[in-house]
Order: C-alpha cells, then sequence, then structure tokens
C-alpha cells in the first residue's frame, strides 16, 4: 500500500516536470517576442532622436544597428517526498518541489559606416521614394517640405539641409505652396503619377478640372510662376532638357533631411551665449526662430528632467531632450522621418566589426 502511494508521487512529479517543459517554449515566445519588439522600437526612435540632437550640435551622427538577437532558456526543476510513520500507525506523505527559468540574451550591434552606406546617407532622395511616401498616406505638404530643397522657383530653406547657417534662408513662398497642394490633396482634388523612362523619371501632380477656377490654383500657379488655368505639375529632376511647364527640383539627402529637422530642437539658452550652437539672424541682425520653418513638422522640447509621458526622450550634456506625447503633428513627422531613414539606409547591412553582449545570465 506504501509502494503504491510512493510510486503515484513520483509519477506526479514526473507529469509536472514534463508539462512545465512543454509549456515553456509557447510561454516565453509569447512574452518575449512581445517585449523585444518594444525594446527595439524604443531604443530605434532614441538613437534617431540623438542623431537629430547630435547635429544640432555640430557634432557626428552615429548608427548602431540590432544585427543579432540570441536568447537561451534553462528550465530547471527538482521535486523531492517523504513519508514518516508515527505511532497511530497512520502514513503521512510529503511531496515537494521547486521550479525555475533563467534566460541568457545576446545581442549584437552593427556600425552602419562604410562607403556604401554613407553614398546611401548622402544620396539625394529620389523621385520614386517621394512618390511611395505620398501613395503610402501621407500629408503631401509634409513629404514635400522634408524631401524638397527647391520647387521650380522656390527654395525651401536650402541652406538648412548642412549645418545651422547664420543667416535666414528663404522659405516662404515655398510654404504657401505645399500648403496649398496640402489643401488640395484633403478636398481629393489631386492626384499623383510616376513617370518612368530608361532616361528620367518625373513625378505628375494632376487637378482635378473641377477645381480649375478655384482660388487655390490661381494662387499656386501665380506662386510657380505656371500659366493661370495650369492643372497639370510635372516635378523633374534631370535639368539637361530643360522644358516648358516642366518644375525642376532639387531633393534633399537622408543626412540633409535629418539637418532640415534638427534646427528647429529647443536648446539651453546658455548653449546660445556660450557659442556652442548657432545663432541664426535675419537680414537685420535680428535673432530668427527656427520654429518659423520647422515648428509645425517636429518641436523637440528640452529640460533638465527626464518625462516619464514623452513619447520619446534622450538625454544628451546633461539635458534631456524629448518629444511630447500629445504631439501629434511631430509623432507623425518623426514617424515619416523613420521611413524615410529605412527607405535610404535599410538595406544596408552593418559592417565588422560587431559587438556582442550578453546582457543576462
Amino acid at each position: 500500500m506504501i509502494y503504491k502511494k510512493i510510486i503515484k508521487l513520483i509519477w506526479l512529479v514526473v507529469l509536472l516536470f514534463f508539462s512545465g517543459c512543454l509549456g515553456l517554449g509557447p510561454t516565453t515566445l509569447s512574452g518575449d517576442r512581445s517585449d523585444y519588439n518594444k525594446a527595439l522600437q524604443r531604443t530605434n526612435d532614441e538613437q534617431l532622436l540623438l542623431n537629430l540632437v547630435r547635429l544640432k550640435y555640430r557634432n557626428t551622427p552615429l548608427f548602431l544597428e540590432v544585427s543579432n538577437i540570441t536568447s537561451q532558456f534553462t528550465f530547471t526543476t527538482s521535486a523531492n517526498a517523504n513519508a514518516s510513520f508515527p505511532d497511530t500507525g497512520l502514513n503521512i506523505f510529503g511531496l515537494g518541489g521547486a521550479a525555475s527559468v533563467e534566460e541568457t540574451p545576446v545581442v549584437t550591434y552593427s556600425p552602419l559606416q562604410g562607403s556604401k552606406f554613407i553614398q546611401q546617407f548622402l544620396s539625394k532622395i529620389p523621385l520614386d521614394s517621394i512618390y511611395l511616401l505620398y501613395k503610402s498616406g501621407w500629408s503631401i505638404e509634409r513629404v514635400l517640405r522634408l524631401c524638397l530643397e527647391k520647387l521650380g522657383p522656390l527654395d525651401n530653406a536650402p541652406s538648412a539641409s548642412g549645418p545651422t547657417p547664420k543667416m535666414k534662408p528663404h522659405y516662404e513662398e515655398f510654404l504657401k505652396a505645399v500648403k496649398i497642394f496640402r489643401k488640395l490633396q484633403t478636398a481629393h482634388v489631386i492626384e499623383a503619377y510616376l513617370q518612368t523612362t530608361e532616361e528620367i523619371t518625373e513625378l505628375e501632380i494632376q487637378i482635378n478640372s473641377k477645381a480649375k477656377d478655384s482660388l487655390e490654383v490661381k494662387q499656386l500657379n501665380k506662386l510657380l510662376e505656371l500659366p493661370i488655368d495650369n492643372l497639370n505639375y510635372i516635378l523633374a529632376t534631370n535639368r539637361k532638357k530643360k522644358e516648358k511647364g516642366k518644375l525642376y527640383i532639387e531633393t534633399r539627402s537622408l543626412l540633409g533631411i535629418m539637418y532640415y529637422l534638427s534646427h528647429g530642437i529647443d536648446s539651453p539658452k546658455e548653449d546660445f551665449k556660450s557659442g556652442v550652437i548657432t545663432q541664426t539672424v535675419d537680414s537685420k541682425g535680428d535673432s530668427f526662430s527656427w520654429e518659423k520653418i520647422t515648428g509645425d513638422l517636429l518641436k523637440v522640447k528640452t529640460q533638465n528632467q527626464n518625462l516619464k509621458n514623452s513619447a520619446v526622450s534622450v538625454n544628451y550634456k546633461n539635458h534631456w531632450f524629448y518629444i511630447d506625447r500629445s504631439d501629434l503633428d511631430s509623432k507623425s513627422t518623426f514617424s515619416l522621418l523613420g521611413q524615410i531613414f529605412y527607405l535610404q539606409a535599410g538595406a544596408i547591412e552593418g559592417i565588422r566589426p560587431t559587438l556582442t553582449i550578453p546582457v543576462g545570465r
């Protein structure tokens, strides 16, 4: 009788052991995949913001790509059983056990650098990428403001594609034009088409004929120096064969877009006074605020302490730079910047040496 009970206890321990092992894989996959996903998304955003801040201070950006994550789980169990036989004649059995799971993750980092990455980083955004972003549902205003330095006769702060300029750039007329494009987009009266041949790639924006007599179209054509009744806007980058009616454009590079957005980052006043940051001035010598250019695109604020409710934040030079979680326009622009980054640099593999770090035991 006693032996039968002991055998039952042993079988119970064995069943508990194997049930724990069988549940380990699916359980850890369910929890850890989500955790790693969240960690990668958060740290990617932090790295992108950090590099924007670095450019604001004229420091070199650097990107580390997570090229590999390996995680090993060790499942350990122990069990014990005991029995006592008191004078009462009753048999008293005891069962004990323990189980533990130990994770050992290893993360491998690869720096994005080398000639191939630099070429992609400095190469102008192609028209087909601009078309792809537009067709993905992004605001035409947001896409053109980030990606273009020039639209026909209109300048979009071309000097902003590098370190902060000392003099205020020209941007006002360009801003008026792209805001009209956005208004027409929200009215669902424009469509874009990509025309590609062996020699050229052009982006054509067409306005529906029902908007022909609208004030917006007339204003747009006046700004772009086109016939007042024009409804087709052909954006071209090939200047070798200039054709009447086409809008020749200059696109920014990925680095140029990051510089463009970095100028509007809020910084401590002492950094301006000490000369660490360039103070841009207008033609009268008065201080120029970059919020006039990028303030409705991306606002990166700064303060001495980290905010727990920020969308993304980084510490740089003993100050916290962050995007407010309620600032939807800034979050949209930041997300668009991330997509442009992967369009331009996402196909580049990190080069050796890699940095492999065991982050747990």
